[in-house]
Parts: structure tokens; sequence; C-alpha cells
């Protein structure tokens, strides 16, 4: 088993912005570098981003016409960049993540995963969770304080296990969960358990949802943030020890072995579809079949 993601086609893991953490907690600098020319902001209502009019970046606009709203620090590029967080329901001006993602920069992909699971973060963690609390932001946006018991609140990030599964005949592994429509596939994923290692998490999520025993031959392969809404993709390659299939019925209603041959046709066809470009679970298949493939979700 020797398969790889392609470098650089993790959509959602590209950032070239410096995050300049060590200047969060310096007020004055921040003022300074909010009022500063050349200083861009992001704008962002719950979990989507102001775009321009033809959909394919970010609308980057002076501190002096960004609206009210939590101001968030994200980094340093030449100027400095921030965000804000505003209080009102999305328009027609702006998009999420899964629609824009696969179409910006580098630099402005950073910035997007970077602001969204920030406000993600902020839009759930509103209260203290020892006392109960309403917290404040502090820290350019990235720590909430409880001005009651003095508890400091970090965002976090849940690591979640992405697996592409192979059998002896070099086959893939896919599935289909519950909730989705007939041909709709993707590799098998599920969170890590507090106290258990990736690759067990690999195991147990295969074993629960398939039917279908890992051994020792466990391969990671990449990460990619998910921030939809707090998630931290890990992704691996891994090799059954069986074929037999049994599925909880519960997540995954249907999985299935696909050789190469199987996957383009049905795919070619229009009866299967695929992960969108966006997503890790793509790149893990794509790894597998040897070149890109078209069709999606």
């Amino acid at each position: 088993m020797a398969y790889s993601i392609a470098p650089g086609s993790l959509t959602l893991s590209r950032s070239v912005l410096d995050r300049a953490a060590d200047r969060r907690r310096d007020e004055d600098w921040l003022e300074k570098a909010w009022a500063a020319p050349d200083t861009q902001v992001v704008v962002v209502a719950g979990d989507k981003l102001r775009v321009t009019a033809d959909r394919t970046a970010l609308d980057l606009i002076a501190p002096a016409e960004a609206p009210e709203g939590v101001r968030v620090f994200l980094g340093i590029d030449g100027g400095a960049v921030f965000a804000v967080l505003t209080p009102g329901e999305a328009d027609e001006s702006f998009a999420g993540l899964r629609e824009i993602g696969g179409v910006l920069g580098d630099r402005e992909a950073g910035m997007a995963v970077h602001v969204i699971g920030l406000a993600n973060w902020h839009a759930v963690h509103t209260h203290c969770a020892n006392c109960g609390e309403h917290t404040v932001v502090i820290e350019a946006g990235h720590v909430r304080e409880c001005p009651n018991c003095g508890l400091h609140h970090f965002p976090r990030s849940d690591p979640a296990i992405i697996v592409l599964v192979t059998d002896d005949e070099d086959r893939a592994l896919l599935g289909r969960n519950e909730a989705w429509p007939e041909g709709r596939y993707s590799t098998l994923a599920g969170f890590v358990e507090p106290g258990e290692s990736l690759e067990a998490a690999v195991r147990r999520e295969v074993f629960e949802e398939s039917g279908v025993v890992i051994g020792e031959d466990i391969q990671y392969a990449g990460s990619q943030p998910w921030p939809l809404p707090s998630s931290l993709m890990l992704g691996f390659y891994a090799k059954a020890t069986g074929t037999d299939i049994d599925v909880d019925g519960d997540e995954i209603a249907e999985a299935r072995w696909f050789t190469r041959e199987d996957l383009r046709a049905l795919v070619e066809a229009g009866t299967m579809a695929l992960p969108g470009n966006i997503s890790i679970s793509r790149r893990l298949i794509e790894g597998w079949y040897g070149e890109e493939l078209t069709g999606s979700w």
C-alpha cells in the first residue's frame, strides 16, 4: 500500500498568512494596525464570508468601511489582516466555504478557514462552561474570558480520522451515509475519542461503521481543517484483513468494495457521486485511483 495525496491538493490546508500570534495581546499595536492604510478586512456573517460580485474572491475592504461586530486579528501579509464577525444575516453577497473554498487562492483560502473556524466557535461559546457567566472576547478574537471566575476559553479543533480502506485485491471501501441519497459515497470517518490514538480510532470507526477489520498497515496521508463547525480531518490509508461487510445501519446505510473500473464506470454513467473537491475524502480517493476524477456532490 503506497498511495498518497497530491502535494498542494488539500484545498483548505493552504495558508500563507503569518498569524503573528504574539501581537494578539498588544492593544496599542492592534489599534495602529487597524488604522493603517494597507490593512484589509474580511467581513463574516454567521458562517459565510462576503465575496466579490463574481464570487471568486473575498471582498476585502478597508477598516473605515467595516461594519460593527467582533473584531478578529488574522495575521500579517505585508499589511495587517482583520475580520469582523457581524451579528446580521448573510445575504446574496456572502458565500460559504463549500461554495467558495475551491476557487480562492492560497492566501484567501487560509484566511477563510481561520476566520470561519473562529466565527463558529464564538457562536456557541458565549457563556462560561464553569460558572455560566457571559464571556467577553479578548486577545484579538482568539480567547473568551469569564469576568466572574476568570477562566479563559480557547478555540478547539476536534480531531477526526478519515480513511480510505483497501483489500488484498486493491479495491476501495466506500460508504453511504443514512441521510444521503442513493449513489452518494465517501470514505469512512469519525471523531477520535478521549484517550484514543489515531490508529486506534481508524480501526474502531471502520469496524463500527462497516464491520471491516483493519490490520497493522495504516498509513498517514495528510490533514485538513474542516471548520464546519470545528474539525481537523486526519487522513489515512489502511489495509483490511478481510472483506466481509456488516454496516451499522445507523450512520452508514450501505458500504461496498469498488475497483477502479467500477468507480469510473459509475461516475461516468452519473449513478455515483463523489465527495466535493474541497474535501480530503476526495483526495484520498484520487490518491488511490491514481489521477483526478470528475463528478462530485
